[in-house]
């Protein structure tokens, strides 16, 4: 079992570096393509294109990992399940006081038409 993990994380660190490979020669051969003709700029070797993406991944990206996008929502899911009617009644409340034109206009209330009765 241990073997096959180990060649299993192998194989995806080959997969990972095959893939950045690529993306690097995408992005040296679209550089070299688009750049030059249009602004004038000198085209790029390949491990210039790789010290680009490393300089666009840490301005603009950051090494700190990536957070699932569904983390907050199924947290909030849990602790929704967790309330009982009278704290979900008093959370709808609170989101209510805090963004009641908006949660009115999803239900389907104009702002126009009379408060609804709770």
């Amino acid at each position: 079992m241990r073997k096959h993990r180990s060649l299993r994380a192998l194989a995806f660190a080959v997969l990972g570096i095959a893939a950045l490979a690529l993306f690097t020669f995408i992005v040296m051969t679209l550089w070299n393509w688009i750049i030059p003709p249009v602004v004038g700029w000198r085209a790029i070797t390949y491990w210039q294109a790789l010290g680009l993406l490393v300089l666009s991944r840490i301005l603009f990206g950051g090494f700190r990992g990536h957070r699932r996008p569904w983390g907050w929502r199924r947290r909030m899911h849990e602790r929704w399940e967790a309330m009982t009617p009278e704290e979900r009644e008093k959370f709808r409340e609170g989101m209510r006081m805090r963004c009641g034109y908006f949660s009115d206009r999803a239900a389907g209330v104009s702002p126009e038409s009379p408060p609804r009765q709770a």
